[in-house]
């Protein structure tokens, strides 16, 4: 008896779990209008990682892990000191280079030709006496009067004397004339690499401050105050609000029912009365297993192709990862390839 009430048991409950499966197939199925195709997938979105672009120790963090922020909005601070310095000391340089080349431009001063002037007037009279000097000294050597070596000595002092004359007159003329060309061109390049170096300086300074490139909500605070920033570090990870869309996978049968800009309808289970405007934005050019997360009967084992549905979402609801269905109507007999989409929410 006791085997027979057992055997009986097995036997009841294989049929309460061949019913149960016959129930949850027949829920699972769908009544699916002609001209209208039912994709399963989940939201994905685009993500951002904040980083400074230099190294420096962090000052503030201004936004938590959830805290929604606007674009350009101000999120962390790095030390700035180090980078204020810099900017002093390449002030400090462009000012000092801007003298130098107005001083060139601005030419000689007429105190300058005028010293000039006085330094060729006094280099011509030490000629003169030099002359005059030289001229008595030969007449004297030429009577043997006085040695020979006195006449080398004063046929030295002409000579320097002369090249005194000539190189005060050079200086004189440089005076006249002024800087050359060359050597202004030269200040003036001096004067744009500083000035590089400044707008650097100040770049610098300005990328201490984080900003947020887009809207988005902060999905994960990595780093703290006084923790040393870098470059390949980031201190945030932002879920991006847009773009947003619903990767699905359309069986190889199904693909040219499909095309760009198609129009689409998106609901989820959290919000099943509402339905989220979209449009088909990408159609994967090669084919893949469907993955292991979508689990129609229909799609388990085929080879399929990625879609991405587009979708509004301007009230924020939909989330990263979310079951979404994608609902595509067209016309049985083909694709209308006049059928308007659109890569812009209206209500945006």
């Amino acid at each position: 008896m006791n085997k027979k009430k057992i055997r009986n048991g097995i036997v009841f409950l294989l049929v309460a779990g061949l019913i149960a499966g016959g129930v949850y197939r027949l829920r699972r199925r769908e009544n699916v209008p002609e001209g209208v195709m039912r994709l399963y997938g989940n939201v994905d979105i685009r993500q951002s990682r904040l980083a400074f672009y230099d190294t420096g120790r962090i000052k503030r963090l201004l936004v938590q892990e959830g805290d929604a922020v606007k674009q350009g909005q101000l999120v962390a601070e790095m030390d700035p000191v180090r980078y204020e310095m810099s900017v002093k000391e390449a002030e400090g340089s462009v000012n000092a280079q801007k003298q130098v080349l107005a001083r060139m431009l601005a030419g000689s001063r007429p105190q300058d030709i005028e010293t000039a002037r006085e330094r060729v007037k006094v280099a011509e009279a030490v000629l003169q006496v030099t002359k005059v000097t030289y001229e008595r000294i030969k007449k004297l050597v030429k009577g043997k009067y006085v040695p020979q070596q006195q006449l080398d000595d004063a046929t030295a002092k002409l000579k320097t004397a002369k090249a005194d004359l000539k190189a005060a007159e050079e200086e004189m003329m440089l005076a006249v004339i002024g800087p050359r060309k060359e050597d202004i061109a030269a200040a003036e390049a001096r004067l744009k690499g500083y000035q590089a170096t400044l707008a650097l300086a100040r770049q610098k300074l300005a990328d201490t401050k984080l900003y947020a490139p887009s809207a988005g909500v902060i999905q994960d605070r990595i780093m703290e105050p006084g923790d040393m920033a870098s470059p390949t570090t980031p201190l945030f990870t932002l879920a991006l609000y847009r773009p947003m869309w619903v990767r699905a996978y359309v069986p190889e049968p199904s693909l040219g029912k499909i095309i760009p800009g198609m129009k689409a309808e998106i609901t989820t289970d959290s919000f099943s009365e509402k339905i989220y405007k979209g449009w088909i934005g990408y159609i994967s050019p090669t084919a893949e297993f469907t993955p292991k997360n979508i689990e129609t009967p229909e799609l388990r084992t085929r080879l399929v192709y990625q879609i991405r549905a587009y979708v509004c979402n301007s009230d924020n609801e939909l989330r990263l990862g979310m079951p979404a269905t994608v609902t595509l109507r067209f016309d049985p007999l083909g694709p209308d390839k006049n059928q308007p989409g659109s890569s812009v929410c209206q209500d945006d």
